[in-house]
């Protein structure tokens, strides 16, 4: 007897967030190998999910192919059953898309909060045209409310409408499906069998529960029969669920009659670009072949070469050919807003490649200049749209997006999602609460993992967290966590990813709200959109943009020079000549350690030295070995060849053109491919795949595929072997992140620009760096400590001189001083101008006219401080701008006590607190501690002047005797607790003498040794790295009053001190000397002890806490580990590294 064909409807993916056991990918898969005709997903809500399953079954492993059901689980508010709807065609998916996003987006009335879907049967029924409608219901039901909802369903204009029958395991299945047949045959509808799957494989089981668990928030124990009775909700053989049916075969027969209905498929979804406007009798190509021959004239004067004018003729025509005309416009119109709002902007990525791109100002990469591959842009063969990527100041895109959403409408615009994936210290964390592990234990296991990615955790880390791999609770837990690893938690927004399209685009796909009030974005992301060739433009944010803007407005201020990225002096030798010093802190993209080191190497003397310097420090050509052979030719010291194939498989100058800019070494991912074409003889479509596994990170996998073929062919046309495996890994060390050479160009305009800055004007570029915060390698500390040594005069915060910002004044040197700003006080409010400047801009779109004036702003008092202006009207003051009151107040008049500061600027008292606490009131005469004696002594809610007398007559005086002024330690870890920052000194001078007398060197000290020469050195952790490129190698840079130090730890003294590397803020370590012929220093660690107990003791008693002195003499003794030596150091709770509160937390990266 032959098996009916079964359909499974109602598939509830892992993008059903914290529901679904199984990834749509599974699905597909483990349907083509049970046989499975038909699978339906419909996750709640959404589909999200579903763009995964569809390409999925592209893959040649998928050897049965089964039909995908697109469609989606509506889970109602009004209490209606759920119900499945399945679009029968490509109008009803548009309309089931439109549904959802009423769900999320909500109406002009009700704004609906990011996460949520809100939607009620009538909201159904008014999309239910063309849709098929499956009514689910719970184990216990109402007979009556569901005839009433399929009575409704019936009288819509629905394709059909079906009842679910499913088994619920619990011993009384039988009587159930007959309460739903009849309830069926009341209704006239069809029974149709779903076995409603929550995973593909029933070893998904336990982790669903744990899903079931993080859920519902409560723990395996107490969660009840909220869990799933069994173990039944997986994927079954048509076989299987025709046995389960026996008694009803007309339910899974129904199944395929039910498939039979819906011809929807994705590949149905017709994308269109939307149409740009242009001049009366244009059309879109001859509209941007205009714009490109102006810009010829604004950039070259009209006067090109042949090359490059046969260059972008080729561009035009190409682009012609492929209709992206509409595209490019596009772009071009965002940057003219961008530049007519004053706000800075360069392309980057595979554009940079276009010279088209070039002239019509998206990008900045000279065609004259740098050999373009125009096809990694855009390509005939590859059939797929251009992506261009423009950077924005991050302080201002903000303007730039919400441009976009005006000009194209909510309806044609969003941005495209991001998947929030489970890391595996987020995993642990919610699987231990699941399984009502303790916070401790939970924490001591997720404290070992070291950044976001990895694949979860080892007996190491296990034991290293003071824990026992064999329990068998601790091995359920790191055994769950590590399957939920990679599982979607939630959507979010991608960085600045547009789509755009001419019609609706919630007809393609639900659109729903961001987190921020005046964003929307879709539920596919970056590789779905991709999936289905649909166009994205990229508004991306870059903080150096805003660095440089507010750079180029304080020299323009201050100096009178008046510059834009264009007109910055090029090849200047004093700039390089600091360069190859190393001396880049603060600078774009060459400020990690790994650039710092590389500079004095690689000794960059013209642009295209930079172009290398930027891509040299990546994975790819680290990978593939190719960094010391560049360096070596580079200097002389090894002849340059070029590697060529045997004399019947080509001319040995076959891949000159290819190498010869970088000295016969490849090192960008355009030589890579080229490589790939010319040595190996890919085909244009074997290029192309190679291509795209590069063009993602994380991508490593996919790469592989081509190693074979790459190296065979190479080495089968005389190439040698060890090249051909070179290059090889080269392109695998892309896959984990690289730089194509267009991208490293853009880059490098940003590194000379920056560089530039930082050598002319190191006191704008250390204000600008500070007002651009957070960005970069380092804390402002780092920068103002940086400044200072250049010759930059910094002064503290001061309530008589200081602005929101930090500012310039003059000083008494070279250069203009630094004036530390309000916004260096944690906690402090103040409104950045670029802020305020989104904020009037968006009030004045709507026609809002309640604004309020910055007059209004700065009067109101506040009944917190009770310390109003006089005649002022009273208001909370809570989020007013309260460095903008302290301004003006003090344009009124000088400040000349602290009571009349509190009263003129009518602060709450919780500011007042923040200002003394930063010591900026020094100049009304007070130090810290005084400051905060006098803030505390005012009253909390009683208004001056009316008490003042009879509140002064309470009051002793408390002037009689002058307060001890706080000991200069202390000053300096309260300045790091309040601004991050120190102008009195340094945490670690003041340790200096405990940790000489453990004879460990000074930072500085540490660059001066013998190589191999064993160094102990102590510092505070400024930055860990832990690059993919460095095979687990940690890289730690430490700091103390002397400067910095570079610390080298190799993976097995890591592993050994796992807890010191993560955690510590104040670490002392044991090692010996490495240096290269450049002096570029590294301690290669050893042994290592966490100190930060020694920083908790200076916020209390620094200059009285006694240290045993080590027993031994000799330089090289080993540290003593044991926490013993250190009696009077408190315990080191376990906790989240790096939460020590006395310095602001490192900055790490990995």
């Amino acid at each position: 007897m032959n098996t009916p064909a079964y359909a499974e409807i109602g598939i509830t993916t892992n993008f059903s967030f914290l529901r679904g056991g199984s990834d749509p990918r599974a699905y597909v898969h483990q349907a083509s190998i049970l046989g499975i005709p038909v699978i339906g997903i419909a996750d709640h809500n959404t589909l999200a999910g579903v763009v995964r399953a569809y390409k999925e079954l592209d893959n040649d492993k998928v050897l049965h192919k089964p039909k995908l059901l697109i469609g989606a689980r509506i889970v109602f508010i009004d209490g209606t059953p759920d119900i499945l709807v399945y679009p029968r065609d490509r109008a009803a998916y548009g309309r089931l898309c439109q549904l959802l996003t009423r769900g999320k987006r909500g109406d002009d009335v009700t704004r609906i909060e990011k996460g949520e879907c809100r939607l009620t049967l009538s909201d159904l029924l008014a999309f239910s045209e063309g849709q098929l409608l499956v009514l689910t219901l719970p184990h216990r039901f109402e007979p009556a409310q569901a005839l009433d909802v399929l009575a409704k369903l019936k009288a819509t204009r629905a394709e059909g409408v079906w009842l679910a029958a499913s088994l619920v395991y619990r011993g009384d299945d039988r009587r159930r499906l007959a309460r739903l047949d009849d309830l069926a045959t009341t209704a006239k509808v069809q029974l149709l069998a779903t076995n409603e799957v929550l995973y593909h494989d029933p070893a998904r089981r336990p982790l669903q529960d744990v899903l079931t668990c993080i859920r519902e928030k409560t723990t395996i124990e107490a969660v009840g029969r909220k869990l799933e009775a069994n173990a039944e909700r997986f994927l079954k053989t048509p076989r299987e669920m025709s046995r389960l049916f026996r008694d009803f075969p007309d339910a899974i027969a129904e199944t395929m009659r039910f498939a039979n209905k819906i011809d929807f498929s994705l590949d149905q979804l017709r994308y269109q670009y939307p149409d740009e406007p242009v001049p009366p009798g244009k059309t879109a190509q001859g509209h941007l072949e205009d714009l490109t021959w102006a810009g010829v004239d604004k950039y070259f004067a009209g006067k090109i070469d042949d090359k490059l004018r046969a260059t972008l003729k080729k561009e035009l025509a190409l682009i012609a050919e492929l209709k992206y005309a509409h595209y490019f416009l596009t772009v071009h119109d965002i940057v003219h807003y961008a530049r007519s709002q004053n706000i800075l902007c360069q392309g980057r990525g595979s554009a940079a490649n276009s010279a088209v791109c070039y002239v019509l100002g998206i990008t900045s990469v000279d065609p004259t200049k740098v050999d373009l591959l125009f096809e990694r842009f855009i390509s005939k063969e590859r059939l797929e749209p251009p992506d261009i990527d423009v950077d924005f100041e991050h302080s201002r895109r903000e303007e730039v997006m919400q441009y976009v959403y005006r000009r194209y409408g909510r309806h044609r615009a969003a941005i495209i999602a991001t998947i929030i994936h489970y890391r595996p210290r987020s995993a642990i964390r919610d699987v231990g609460k699941a399984l009502g592990l303790t916070e401790d234990v939970t924490a001591a296991l997720a404290d070992t993992v070291w950044g976001s990615w990895g694949s979860g955790l080892n007996d190491m880390q296990v034991k290293q967290a003071g824990l026992d791999p064999q329990n068998p609770m601790i091995n359920l837990a790191v055994e769950l966590a590590t399957e939920l690893i990679e599982f979607p938690r939630h959507l979010s927004q991608h960085v600045g990813g547009y789509v755009l399209t001419q019609d609706r685009l919630d007809t393609y796909v639900p659109i729903g709200n961001a987190a921020m009030d005046d964003r929307t974005f879709i539920e596919w992301d970056k590789d779905d959109v991709d999936a289905l060739n649909m166009m994205k433009v990229d508004v991306l944010a870059l903080g150096m943009l805003t660095c440089i803007r507010k750079c180029f407005d304080l020299i323009a201020d201050h100096k009178g020079e008046r510059w834009v990225l264009a007109s910055v002096p090029q090849d200047d030798p004093k700039v390089y000549d600091m360069l190859c010093d190393g001396e880049s802190l603060g600078v774009f993209q060459v400020e990690s350690r790994a650039q710092m080191n590389m500079l004095p190497r690689l000794k960059p003397r013209t642009f295209y030295d930079l172009v290398i310097e930027v891509a040299i420090v990546r994975p790819g050509p680290i990978q593939g070995d190719m960094v010391h052979p560049y360096l070596r030719r580079r200097n002389g010291q090894e002849k340059v060849n070029y590697p060529s194939p045997s004399p019947e498989h080509g001319p040995a100058d076959e891949l000159y053109k290819v190498l010869h800019k970088t000295k016969g070494v490849p090192l960008f991912q355009e030589q890579a491919m080229r490589i790939a074409i010319e040595a190996a003889k890919f085909t244009s479509e074997e290029a192309n795949g190679l291509r795209r596994s590069m063009a993602t990170f994380r991508n490593v996998g996919t790469i592989g595929q081509y190693e074979e073929k790459l190296i065979g062919n190479m080495v089968a046309r005389g190439y040698d072997p060890n090249f051909a495996r070179s290059c090889f890994d080269q392109i695998k060390g892309f896959g984990s992140y690289g730089f194509p050479e267009s991208h490293a160009a853009s880059f490098a305009q940003l590194v000379y620009i920056s560089s530039w800055l930082k050598y002319h004007h190191p006191d704008a570029f250390c204000c600008g760096l500070l007002n651009s915060q957070p960005m970069g390698f380092y804390a402002p500390a780092q920068i103002v400590g940086d400044a200072r040594k250049n010759g930059v005069e910094v002064r503290d915060i001061d309530v008589s001189y200081s602005f929101a910002q930090n500012t310039l004044e003059q000083g008494s040197g070279k250069y203009r001083a630094v004036r530390l700003g309000f916004r260096q006080i944690d906690g402090f409010h103040w409104l950045d101008e670029d802020e305020e400047r989104l904020k009037h801009s968006q009030l004045s779109f709507r026609g809002d006219a309640s604004a309020s004036s910055p007059e209004s702003i700065t009067t109101i008092g506040s009944m917190d401080s009770g310390l109003a202006p006089r005649g002022a009207p009273r208001n909370d003051g809570g989020a007013l701008d309260w460095a903008d009151r302290i301004v003006a107040a003090r344009n009124r008049r000088p400040f000349t006590s602290l009571e009349d500061f509190a009263r003129d600027t009518g602060l709450p008292k919780r500011a007042l607190i923040l200002l003394a606490d930063a010591d900026a009131f020094r100049s009304l005469g007070l130090d810290r501690r005084e400051a905060l004696w006098q803030v505390r002594r005012l009253p909390d809610d009683v208004p001056l002047p009316l008490f003042e007398a009879a509140t002064a007559r309470e009051q002793p005086d408390e002037h009689a005797k002058p307060l001890p002024l706080m000991p200069r330690p202390e000053q300096v870890v309260a300045d790091y607790q309040t601004i991050r920052l120190s102008l009195k000194g340094h945490p670690m001078e003041f340790l200096r003498e405990m940790f000489s007398r453990e004879r460990a060197v000074a930072c500085k000290d540490v660059n001066h040794q013998n190589e191999r020469r064993r160094v102990r050195c102590a510092g505070v952790v400024l930055v860990r790295q832990r690059p993919g490129s460095a095979s687990g190698v940690v890289f730690m840079t430490l700091e103390d009053e002397t400067g910095i130090a570079n610390v080298v730890v190799w993976p097995k003294i890591m592993e050994q001190y796992r807890k010191e590397v993560m955690g510590a803020r104040l670490i002392l370590v044991e090692g010996y000397i490495q240096s290269s012929p450049e002096k570029v220093t590294h301690l290669i660690a050893q042994r290592m002890v966490d100190r930060s107990h020694d920083l908790i003791g200076l916020a209390n008693d620094a200059l009285t806490r006694r240290h045993p002195v080590p027993s031994g003499a000799a330089l090289i003794e080993p540290l003593n580990d044991d926490r013993r030596d250190h009696a009077d150091a408190p315990a080191q709770k376990i906790r989240h590294p790096r939460n020590v509160r006395i310095l602001p937390p490192s900055r790490d990266f990995h």
